[in-house]
């Protein structure tokens, strides 16, 4: 398992970064070889299940989470959302924080735990760094405002 945290820094409103980043189906525009289906009927709550479907044919799994801790940012404060992993293959979590931040600006921490069964710790390594690759540019993407 490796543990990693992203900090960004966008020309948003928290509401506007909250919605951008948990927008599920938009992670699977950023994301390579992903597709995101939400099973639970909207809006996000805690206890809404989705499926990241990454791969290609044969070679493809299913990351199944559940949003755990599900609070919109309100009245200037922060928001936080937290999905629990809960795949065959991908385990771990994942939370998104946003808050105000200088300038009018928001400020977007990330923190992922990800673990990939039958994966040896010795390659724990080279998984933070792309997790930190590819989320990094996830978040980049989502947060683009042109």
């Amino acid at each position: 398992m490796v543990i990693f945290q992203l900090e960004r820094t966008a020309p948003l409103t928290p509401d506007d970064a909250w919605r951008r980043l948990t927008e599920w189906s938009r992670h699977g525009d950023v994301v390579p070889l992903t597709r995101v289906t939400v099973l639970t009927p909207p809006p996000t709550h805690e206890g809404t299940v989705l499926v990241a479907r990454s791969g290609l044919g044969p070679l493809s799994f299913d990351d199944r989470m559940e949003v755990t801790a599900w609070q919109p940012p309100a009245h200037g404060g922060p928001g936080r959302c937290r999905l629990e992993k809960r795949g065959r293959v991908v385990r771990g979590w994942a939370d998104i924080e946003v808050r105000p931040g200088p300038g009018g600006q928001t400020r977007v921490t990330w923190r992922e735990e990800l673990g990939v069964r039958f994966l040896p710790s010795l390659f724990d390594p080279l998984l933070g760094a792309t997790a930190r690759a590819v989320f990094g540019r996830a978040a980049d993407r989502l947060l683009r405002t042109s």
